[in-house]
């Protein structure tokens, strides 16, 4: 088996094509939550602490000289990742969570009993006659 036929065949499989989709799946979701959370949530959020914008808010740890932009501590950028990451973490919660219930339901359900078998119907045959 060559190599590139090799590579086909592991690339062809079902399991790396479904981590595909879930990768670029995961990626636009990941653009929506943040666009939530920095257009949506944090405004509000923003204005009920009077007016703060998280993404703006740093430390200037050195002041810009020339050319060399300053060195900023932008830890504003990291409570609004942090915020991203609560409702990315919380939605995939509440997914896996309806996944399940979904997955018990289906488990609940009595499966019906089998046929009874020839062999069984001869003997209840049988044992109906012995009671008469």
């Amino acid at each position: 088996m060559s190599m590139m036929s090799e590579f086909r065949q592991f690339a062809m499989r079902g399991n790396v094509v479904d981590l595909a989709v879930g990768v670029v799946i995961g990626a636009a979701f990941g653009k929506i939550v943040s666009s939530l959370v920095a257009d949506i949530i944090m405004p509000p959020l923003g204005l009920a602490l009077a007016g703060i914008d998280f993404s703006k808010l740093g430390w200037v740890l050195k002041d810009a000289v020339g050319d060399t932009p300053a060195v900023v501590l932008a830890y504003g950028k990291f409570i609004q990742v942090c915020f991203d990451f609560a409702i990315i973490a919380f939605v995939i919660f509440m997914l896996v969570k309806g996944i399940n219930r979904l997955r018990h339901q289906e488990a609940a359900k009595p499966a019906e009993p089998p046929a009874p078998t020839a062999q069984e119907k001869l003997l209840m045959e049988i044992r109906d006659l012995l009671k008469k």
